[in-house]
């Protein structure tokens, strides 16, 4: 299972589309096209930033598994969260804008709309990071194992 349908799973894009103002499947063929660099952002935090426990510091002073829970809820996220977790991963609000580009060419979605989809996913992605990194902190490979199989699986 990708990464697209765990967060479809947990209800976290229907909630982005909703927010957008976007039916389901628009809002899951961007986060199909934006992930891909939203996951390599994160990888490349873990290997600059000190690995795998530094990339957990991270996400907890992003704000931890309650990113996801803010977007989830029925109240506006908090998209200001979103953008330091960009800001983070990718250093510029250009990598953020050429993220956007790309995924627009190759999905015939409006590039506006996915500058917009880009913090509420890359929240979502850091919040479940947190909370699994947290759930399988004993034995389960943890956060390392996690990124690892989003990366080569999703």
């Amino acid at each position: 299972m990708n990464l697209t349908d765990i967060l479809s799973q947990a209800g976290g894009i229907e909630s982005m589309a909703s927010q957008l103002g976007v039916s389901p499947e628009t809002a899951k063929a961007g986060a199909d096209a934006l992930l891909p660099a939203i996951l390599g952002g994160f990888k490349k935090q873990a290997e600059t930033g000190g690995g795998v426990e530094g990339l957990g510091g991270l996400l907890g002073q992003l704000g931890g598994g309650g990113l996801f829970d803010a977007v989830l809820s029925p109240q506006a996220t908090p998209v200001d969260q979103g953008n330091d977790v960009l800001g983070q991963i990718f250093g510029s609000k250009d990598v953020s804008r050429t993220v956007a580009s790309h995924a627009a060419g190759q999905t015939g979605l409006d590039s506006g709309l996915l500058k917009k989809m880009l913090p509420i996913l890359a929240m979502l992605v850091a919040g479940y990071m947190a909370k699994q990194g947290g759930q399988q902190g004993q034995g389960g490979g943890g956060l390392g194992g996690l990124l690892g199989g989003m990366l080569g699986g999703g």
